[in-house]
């Protein structure tokens, strides 16, 4: 009896204790979330204090301080160009604001840094620039990453945009890179106005549905599409990465994105339609419009160059196979002498292996003679081989915009692009009726238009070549500075120090 007593007791407190797990969570929940926000609003306090002492002047007047997050902004593409030249536009409207730009280049000084921007892109700012220098860029390299890439990068970012806010908390902060998980960070830590300029969607709908279909990409490994388990992971992972990215991106105040497939996809994810544009990124044509257009010569080597960083999404394989083949047809089909030149940055390690091993692949075909690879090369010598170059090749597939294209279009080469995306939609159509350029998509078809255009008279490459010519008026630096500016406003509306 004692004993069953004693059984009926302790389950009665056995009981008792597990009514109160509930309510112990629930409290110790309220709590933690009670900690969190005293913890951040105590952390948005500090960051407060920091931005009115890094935009007080000498005067002891408050200056708007402008930042631009550019972890990579040594580096020669096309994003860089839009980062110099949106800090030049802004200069000239706003020229009594401080401007910061958060670089990971830590290996050079920041006179290095705008010597290589007048190098490689002809621009010159008007207005000093301070850099901040961040120590932990290592963590958004792709290769920190082998699984999961997406989130690490994403996660790293957030490290690396606190780095850089700790260092300076800015009025307007701008990403010009695509880190979009550091926009929550700066809007509601730093108590900064954000934008947002997107190049390429981190995630698009169009690597859902590769992985979906169980398509082979560079994104997307053959073992994993053989695999239905994997990819259904994999897929489950993308829409939870996908909702995640559209959450943060939607914190921005204003977005602006480079082409209408950038568009499409960033309406899709961010839903953000009332405060995003299209802003064209600026391209330097009036530069390659001076060139005179070289009359061609019977006998002359044809050079079929590109121009892009050496990335994996670029696609440069495919340019050194479709060249190959390209070859192949020579022999049978009587075309002129023929040399491919690949011209692009290298921003790390990893680039600098992607080009030997496409040396190496060059060797493998047999082509290595008739491909050179043309790495930081000064602008000067860029303007030289595009005004030379009879095809301008471009191989990425879904290239968001493709400032390189246009180039090629205004120095007067014939372009090749990749039948999606940017080029697609944007840059490779009709002017007035008249064909701008080419589009291609497997090897065999880059391959075939290349011939088609070589085989072609002089009279009708340079009927191309003008109308190409006639049709990127709308991508200039002037054009750019104007919708760029018009996009921005919005974050300036309370910056009454900022003066035109």
């Amino acid at each position: 009896m004692a004993a069953a007593e004693k059984g009926w007791c302790l389950c009665e407190l056995l009981r008792f204790f597990y009514s109160l797990i509930f309510p112990w969570l629930f409290v110790c929940g309220t709590l933690f979330v009670c900690l969190l926000i005293i913890v951040l609003w105590r952390l948005r306090l500090l960051l407060q204090r920091k931005k009115k002492s890094a935009s007080s002047s000498k005067t002891g007047k408050h200056q708007t301080v402008i930042a631009f997050f550019h972890p990579y902004c040594n580096a020669g593409g096309g994003g860089e160009r839009v980062l110099w030249c949106a800090l030049r536009a802004l200069q000239k409207k706003y020229p009594e604001a401080l401007y910061v730009v958060y670089t990971g280049d830590a290996d050079v000084s920041g006179q290095q840094i705008l010597e290589g921007a007048f190098r490689r892109f002809n621009i010159r700012l008007t207005r000093p620039v301070k850099f901040v220098f961040l120590r932990k860029r290592y963590l958004v390299e792709d290769s920190l990453y082998p699984h999961f890439t997406l989130l690490g990068q994403s996660l790293g970012s957030i490290f690396l945009g606190w780095e850089a806010l700790m260092q300076c908390v800015p009025d307007v902060y701008i990403d010009s890179m695509g880190y979009a998980f550091t926009l929550p960070l700066f809007k509601y830590l730093g108590g900064c106005r954000v934008g947002s300029y997107v190049h390429y969607p981190t995630i698009s709908t169009d690597m859902l549905s590769v992985v979906k279909n169980q398509n082979v990409g560079f994104n997307n490994a053959a073992f994993i599409t053989r695999n239905p388990f994997l990819s259904k992971v994999k897929l489950i992972y993308y829409y939870l990465f996908a909702f995640m990215y559209g959450l943060v991106g939607s914190c921005s105040d204003i977005v602006m994105v480079n082409s209408s497939w950038t568009l499409n996809h960033i309406l899709s994810l961010w839903k953000v339609g009332n405060c995003t544009n299209i802003v064209y990124p600026p391209c330097d044509v009036q530069t390659f419009l001076d060139l005179p257009l070289h009359e061609e010569k019977a006998t002359s080597e044809h050079l079929v160059v590109s121009i892009g960083q050496f990335r994996p999404e670029k696609n440069h394989p495919l340019q050194i196979r479709a060249f190959a083949k390209l070859l192949n047809k020579k022999e049978s089909e009587s075309l002129p002498p023929l040399k491919l030149v690949l011209i692009g940055g290298c921003r790390n390690q990893d680039d600098e292996l992607r080009v030997n091993q496409l040396r190496r692949l060059a060797e493998d075909l047999g082509v290595q003679e008739d491909v050179e690879f043309k790495i930081n090369i000064p602008f000067d010598e860029l303007k030289n081989y595009l005004s030379e170059a009879t095809v301008g090749l471009h191989t990425m597939w879904n290239e968001h915009f493709g400032i390189g294209i246009v180039e090629c279009m205004a120095a007067g080469t014939i372009v090749l692009a990749h039948d999606s995306g940017g080029p697609k939609l944007d840059i490779v159509v009709p002017h007035h009726g008249e064909r701008t350029g080419f589009l291609a998509e497997s090897e065999e078809g880059y391959a075939e238009t290349m011939a088609h255009i070589l085989s072609m008279s002089a009279e009708q490459r340079l009927q191309i070549r003008n109308s190409a010519r006639a049709s990127v008026s709308r991508f200039s630096d002037q054009e750019f500075e104007v919708t760029f500016l018009s996009s921005v406003e919005r974050l300036f509306q309370k910056c009454h120090t900022c003066t035109n």
